[in-house]
């Protein structure tokens, strides 16, 4: 039986996108798991993007509720505004009523991950937050806890993420990407979740 495993993201400035990306591979990395990339839809109109210097959206389409419900287990990917998650993932939640309504998404597991400018700038305060979302639909929040191993212990290099979910950090101005730790906490992620979803599914 195969199981499927959806990747929700929103990424203003490629970082999130580039954590959905590996988080993908490693979640196809587990055999009889399909894997999808799906962005939110964006909120702010193409004048205040080019203002702000948002660079083109990634190609992955962009979800409607209903076809959230058709996955088996879910990767939520956005950045931090203010300690939360960011207003066009909100609204895309929002937009979820129909599905809370009839139960759509009850008993299906989820897990999060996330991107700051700065290291005080959230990545727990924002997990914390969207677990909110995650509760009043009846999903199962599945962290990463500290499976990772070594890598969630190291305290010599600036490295995102969390016992919550894989993360990064983007800098004040956006200019750092991803590290290379921080790319095999993603990959380890959607490898880990995969295999909670095919246990859970069977």
């Amino acid at each position: 039986m195969t199981v499927k495993v959806y990747i929700v993201y929103y990424s203003m400035y490629g970082h999130i996108l580039k954590l959905a990306e590996e988080i993908k591979k490693g979640a196809e990395s587990v055999d009889g798991v399909e894997v999808k990339l799906f962005q939110v839809a964006e909120t702010l109109s193409e004048e205040v993007l080019g203002k702000m210097y948002a660079p083109p959206k990634g190609d992955a389409p962009i979800i409607t509720p209903d076809e959230l419900a058709e996955a088996d287990g879910y990767l939520f990917g956005f950045p931090t505004r203010f300690g939360m998650m960011a207003s066009q993932f909100k609204a895309f939640f929002d937009s979820t009523g129909g599905l809370w309504q009839s139960g759509g998404l009850v008993g299906k597991p989820a897990g999060l991950f996330f991107s700051t400018g700065t290291q005080g700038g959230g990545q727990e305060t924002t997990a914390l937050t969207a677990v909110t979302q995650l509760t009043h639909h009846g999903m199962i929040f599945v962290p990463i806890g500290y499976t990772f191993g070594p890598g969630m212990f190291d305290i010599e290099n600036v490295k995102g993420g969390s016992p919550y979910g894989a993360g990064t950090y983007a800098g004040v101005d956006g200019s750092r990407q991803p590290t290379e730790s921080e790319l095999k906490q993603a990959f380890h992620q959607g490898q880990y979740m995969a295999g909670i979803v095919k246990k859970l599914k069977h």
